[in-house]
């Protein structure tokens, strides 16, 4: 029997603490009730102290519970479930195949669909994707089979390890990397990959003091072999004519030492490149580069206004063929950042499916399709929108969001919080242990193999040998009528020839 003493002194011990648990209690509950009364920030805690705080939660948590209970597969804004869960199956390599029937609604306007052949290819006849020139008018061009790449996505604005993984899986998959404006740190270096220079309007990286871009800097930075290309940034989907983004939170001694920056502050990017004021001072500012660096020099861009690239094209064939800028990565206006002001994020900009076709167009007409390559960018996750972006004429195509999907991100929005949950985008030690790097970067491997693998697929359904030799005319679109009309007939190409006159640009529509 133990001893009845105890026993009671347990019993007294326990009562106390109920009652200090229960006395702190309703202390706290008393402040919080005087606290809400008196503010006057938020007028449902001021008409319903306490209880009113848990409208803030719910609203908090109803993102979470959306996305997991209450949303369909093919409901959720930006990516929904089913897109999802296709990278995460892709980058696990495990089985992709679904049963019954497809979810998708084949009626909306605006649904893609392929025009598969009735003698589709045989395997044994498929070849494999071919390679590309970039740049031939270089000391240095590029020449590379990769047909999805990785966008550009900054350290700082990613993780340590979140780098790493990428720039180990994209050499292990072929594919190229591309830095963001944020610069060039020792992690993209140390997997081994293909890497394309960002140069942002801060110029983070290629600085000198006074921020403007600098030859020593170019050279250094040119002079890594694996540095195969450089990009100018002239703006990103989610925010058009706004620079980027880096919270100061985010902004540690490492990425202020690449940046150029202080510790601690808010790393924020001018709208533009102040010496870029028109096509011209583009053109001078690509060959500027190209001549520093002697490797391949294009752009980024979103397409709103198009009237400039039409004049781009004639002062490119008023100056030479060779003056024109090697690529062009064209963003989507639904493209992804860690922080954007919604009024860009929701409304600037022109999306892929619109700018894609319509920047091809002009450089069709100017006869300058071939010279410039075009790097589609901008919420293209899936083996049918890559395979979509071929048909529209892309070279290649460039993806932000489906690489962190690969790496493991759950769509937590938290981006630019430093409070990403996976690892990927904090500098937060604690969280950043859940990513391994050496395990993802197998999944980046695997999703670049399955996404070629598939979009080889469709490529195959519709007759071609390769991906890239899809064209327009194998793919349709659903119109608001309910029919479908071919991309071939949608995007009509007006054939224009040029001659160059006593300086004097002459244009016939054929």
């Amino acid at each position: 029997m133990p001893d009845t003493t105890l026993v009671i002194k347990i019993f007294e011990i326990a009562a106390y603490l109920f009652i200090f648990v229960l006395g702190t209690g309703v202390l706290v509950l008393i402040g919080m009730y005087i606290l809400d009364i008196n503010q006057t920030k938020q007028a449902i805690r001021r008409n319903y102290p306490i209880i009113g705080r848990f409208r803030y939660w719910f609203e908090e948590m109803g993102t979470f519970f959306r996305q997991y209970f209450f949303a369909m597969d093919r409901e959720e804004l930006p990516f929904n479930r089913a897109d999802r869960s296709w990278v995460y199956r892709a980058a696990k390599d495990i089985g992709n195949t679904t049963a019954f029937g497809s979810t998708r609604d084949l009626r909306t306007s605006g649904t893609v669909l392929f025009s598969n052949c009735p003698y589709p290819t045989l395997d044994e006849d498929a070849t494999p994707v071919g390679a590309i020139t970039i740049g031939p008018y270089c000391k240095k061009p590029y020449t590379t089979d990769s047909l999805f790449n990785i966008s550009g996505m900054s350290y700082g604005a990613i993780s340590t390890p979140a780098v790493r993984a990428l720039s180990n899986g994209a050499r292990m998959a072929g594919c190229w990397m591309n830095t963001g404006e944020g610069g060039l740190s020792p992690y993209h270096l140390e997997g081994g990959a293909d890497i394309v220079f960002q140069i942002g309007t801060a110029k983070y990286g290629v600085r000198d003091v006074n921020g403007r871009l600098s030859d020593i800097k170019l050279r250094e930075i040119a002079a890594q072999k694996q540095v195969k290309m450089f990009e100018i940034k002239l703006s990103q989907g989610a925010k058009p004519g706004k620079g980027g983004i880096l919270p100061g939170e985010k902004v540690t001694k490492e990425i202020a030492r690449i940046r150029g920056i202080k510790v601690g502050e808010d790393s924020i990017s001018p709208n533009r490149h102040p010496e870029i004021n028109n096509e011209e001072d583009l053109l001078n500012m690509i060959e500027y580069v190209r001549s520093v660096t002697g490797k391949p020099v294009g752009f980024k861009t979103v397409i709103g206004a198009y009237g400039w690239v039409e004049s781009l094209c004639k002062a490119i064939l008023e100056r030479g063929i060779e003056s024109a800028p090697d690529f062009i990565t064209i963003d989507s206006a639904d493209g992804g950042t860690g922080a954007a002001p919604m009024s860009l994020i929701d409304y600037m900009g022109l999306p892929i499916r619109e700018s894609l076709p319509l920047v091809i167009n002009i450089l069709e007409q100017y006869g300058l399709r071939e010279r410039i390559k075009i790097v589609a960018s901008g919420k293209l996750i899936t083996p049918a929108e890559i395979a979509w972006a071929l048909c529209i004429g892309a070279h290649f195509v460039t993806s932000a969001r489906g690489f962190m999907f690969s790496l493991g991100c759950i769509q937590a929005l938290q981006c630019n919080k430093n409070t990403c949950p996976t690892g990927i985008t904090t500098h937060n030690k604690r969280l950043q242990k859940g990513l391994d790097p050496d395990s993802k970067a197998e999944r980046v491997k695997n999703y670049v193999k399955n996404m070629v693998y598939e979009v080889g697929v469709v490529a195959h359904s519709c007759g071609v040998k390769e991906p890239r030799q899809l064209r327009r005319f194998h793919a349709r679109i659903v119109t608001e009528a309910g029919n479908s009309v071919s991309l071939d007939d949608l995007y009509h190409q007006e054939k224009v020839t040029h001659e160059i006159v006593s300086g004097t640009q002459l244009s016939k529509v054929n």
